[in-house]
């Protein structure tokens, strides 16, 4: 007995290759291998004896905005530099020891302020000298005039000569000339006397003193101190040729054109000024046209000589497509975006950019009104054609930036 089971299990036939029988009777349009045949097999076993929550993952969630035209103004950032509208080299009209030093260095002082004041004792005296100079002359005056009006008198009587009416009649009106001389000696004795007092023609900051107390001030040559003004003030930038040909700002006297500016340090532009000037050159050895902004600067905080940043108003666009920069991408030198078919996969479309508009890029060329951009994740997309599940969302009106509000 044992003996034929052990023969009978040696003459066992190998068992029939059924997965090639089932292949046979497949369709022949689809071909299938015995690896995908066992795939599906046990595909089949442990769809059997899994639960159903092991199916496929769902396509990843991506945020998705929805491109609209709008009107943008661009905006192109300058390098500046800030200046005073007056700067004075402040120098004595007269000469003479310096009496007196009446303001602090440094200091904002108004015009008409005294700052220095000039030994006024010489220039008194002259004052004095001219005044009694012209009391003299008045008084020869007065005799010359009675002496002409007798002259008149006596040669319509033939009582004196013509010639001496004459005579009298030239020392009269010479007289009268004296006075005349006197009187303006007078008034350029009064007005050195004033000048002894060096006040400030303009409301500005002082600089440090160059003379002190003591020292000789020559006219017109000794520089006493620098004034500059100091509100309000300008900021000086260039352009460069192609912007001044182009659509660049114009300025106007109705419509000052705003300008954006911020100083070294400074994040931003925290400043308003607006722009008040626009060269009628441009500099042939720079090619490039100067512009002039006016700052408001009523604290005094801003001071000459300081770099500036001025964001400047250079086009307006009717029309524009803008998206945020997140959603562009890149391979090399080109740039693309993730564009959602309406069957809700995703496709790359390479763009052309331009200028950026705070957190924004102006497309160019590439895209169009109505296309569903991937603006969030789209590190979760693989490849071309993949499905995703988008999420629309909308900038807020108030936003800035990158600011998005989903639905």
């Amino acid at each position: 007995m044992n003996s034929r089971i052990i023969q009978g299990t040696h003459r066992v036939a190998p068992p029939p290759r059924k997965s090639h029988r089932l292949a046979r009777r497949l369709p022949g349009s689809l071909s299938v291998t015995p690896w995908l045949l066992a795939t599906l097999l046990l595909g089949g076993c442990h769809a059997q004896s899994e639960p159903a929550e092991a199916a496929a993952p769902l396509p990843p969630e991506v945020d998705v905005v929805t491109l609209q035209a709008e009107p943008v103004t661009l905006h192109e950032t300058f390098t500046g530099r800030v200046v005073a509208p007056e700067t004075v080299e402040l120098r004595p009209r007269v000469s003479g020891y310096v009496d007196e030093i009446a303001f602090e260095e440094g200091q904002r002082v108004e015009a008409g302020d005294l700052l220095f004041r000039i030994d006024p004792r010489p220039y008194d005296a002259r004052v004095a000298a001219s005044r009694a100079a012209l009391d003299q002359a008045r008084s020869q005056r007065d005799l010359a005039n009675a002496e002409a009006e007798r002259s008149r008198q006596l040669v319509g009587k033939q009582m004196i000569s013509r010639e001496q009416h004459d005579q009298r009649q030239a020392a009269a009106l010479d007289a009268r000339a004296r006075v005349a001389e006197a009187e303006a000696t007078l008034s350029s004795a009064r007005l050195d006397l004033e000048y002894t007092r060096v006040t400030a023609p303009v409301t500005a900051r002082t600089g440090r003193a160059m003379v002190t107390r003591g020292n000789l001030a020559s006219a017109d040559q000794t520089v006493l101190t620098m004034l500059v003004s100091v509100d309000p003030l300008y900021v000086y930038f260039d352009s460069n040729e192609t912007l001044a040909n182009g659509s660049g700002p114009r300025a106007s006297q109705n419509a000052p054109i705003p300008v954006q500016i911020g100083l070294a340090g400074e994040t931003g532009f925290p400043h308003r000024g607006e722009l008040d000037f626009i060269d009628n050159r441009i500099n042939p050895n720079t090619g490039s046209l100067q512009y002039r902004a006016v700052l408001d600067n009523p604290e005094g905080r801003i001071r000459p000589g300081q770099f500036a940043r001025v964001d400047m108003p250079t086009a307006s666009l009717d029309s524009a497509l803008l998206i945020d920069r997140k959603a562009i991408l890149a391979n090399q030198d080109r740039r693309f975006v993730y564009v959602v078919a309406d069957d809700n996969t995703v496709m790359p479309r390479q763009i052309v950019t331009g200028r950026t508009v705070d957190k924004r890029v102006v497309i160019r060329e590439g895209l169009a009104p109505g296309d569903r951009i991937v603006v969030n994740g789209t590190q979760k997309i693989f490849a071309a054609g993949m499905p995703i599940t988008p999420h629309s969302v909308e900038r807020h009106p108030e936003a800035s930036g990158s600011e998005l509000a989903t639905h």
